[in-house]
């Protein structure tokens, strides 16, 4: 009989979203493998289930999951359980599915609990499009350079952050994109479940403050909410004006026609021709 991968999303922090199809699955897998085998150890025993657990983190994954492709290929059934929500999700889950999938080995993947999806809904941005970029940058300037490539992209932003660089984060946030509404999700699911919406600089003040006096605590979804008009408006307007300061160097250099001006504002602004005809004919 051919084996099987069976990715078994867990709670990501509210043990009644355990749905019972994973919990089938588990109980009747050959093996656990789990990012962290005392976090699913401890689930296991919660459901009354015994199973064989097996480390499968971060650093052992690039020399176990070629292994476990060829257990599956034998005819073993193995689960794979991350820390919390949907394995293959930031995790080491996704080399693990490539690995079995790779070697031709069937993969099962159950529906269950997301933090990112579960985010996504819970930040009431009304967008049919959410782009989702695993964990927020560590450094300043990659975060500075993640927002830029992606401030034009109409749809929702959401990242993993960890509590202790959310102030950061968030502070990075209010200089590359200062008009938009952010959410931090913290602790979803959970007891002290908080959702924190609001313009980008009032919420960096927030936990800006928070870091402060204690600091911050919790899993955290950061949300940030697609481009508004406002937005659109404040681009358009800095492209204007860099354009205008543009035509005035081209024609106090005197190297190029009113044609070739206006070709290379459109070039390097995309501006429509009538407006950089206009910038030229004024400079």
């Amino acid at each position: 009989m051919a084996g099987r991968l069976v990715i078994c999303p867990t709670p990501i922090g509210n043990l009644g979203d355990m749905t019972l199809r994973t919990l089938e699955e588990l109980r009747a897998a050959d093996a656990v493998c789990a990012e962290d085998t005392r976090v699913t150890g401890k689930l296991l025993a919660h459901f009354g289930i015994e199973k064989r657990l097996e480390r499968l983190d971060e650093a052992a994954i690039t020399h176990q999951a070629g292994r476990v492709a060829e257990r599956v290929a034998a005819g073993e059934t193995v689960a794979f359980c991350s820390d919390a929500g949907m394995p293959g999700v930031s995790d080491p889950g996704a080399r693990l599915i490539e690995a079995v999938r790779a070697a031709g080995g069937h993969v099962d993947v159950l529906p269950g609990a997301s933090a990112a999806v579960t985010a996504y809904v819970a930040s009431g941005f009304n967008n049919p499009r959410f782009f989702f970029g695993g964990f927020f940058p560590r450094k300043d300037s990659e975060r500075r350079e993640t927002l830029r490539a992606l401030s034009s992209l109409d749809a929702v932003l959401m990242f993993y952050e960890s509590p202790r660089r959310i102030a950061a984060a968030l502070g990075a946030l209010a200089e590359v994109l200062p008009r938009r509404e952010v959410v931090v999700c913290r602790e979803l699911t959970k007891v002290h479940e908080e959702v924190a919406r609001g313009p980008v600089a009032e919420v960096r003040d927030e936990f800006a403050r928070r870091e402060e006096e204690g600091g911050v605590k919790g899993e955290i979804v950061l949300v940030v909410g697609p481009p508004t008009q406002a937005e659109e408006e404040g681009r358009r307007a800095d492209a204007a004006a860099s354009a205008a300061e543009r035509a005035a160097e081209l024609v106090r250099a005197g190297e190029l026609t009113r044609k070739e001006i206006v070709k290379a504002l459109r070039d390097e602004f995309g501006i429509p021709r009538n407006e950089a005809y206009d910038l030229a004919m004024r400079a």
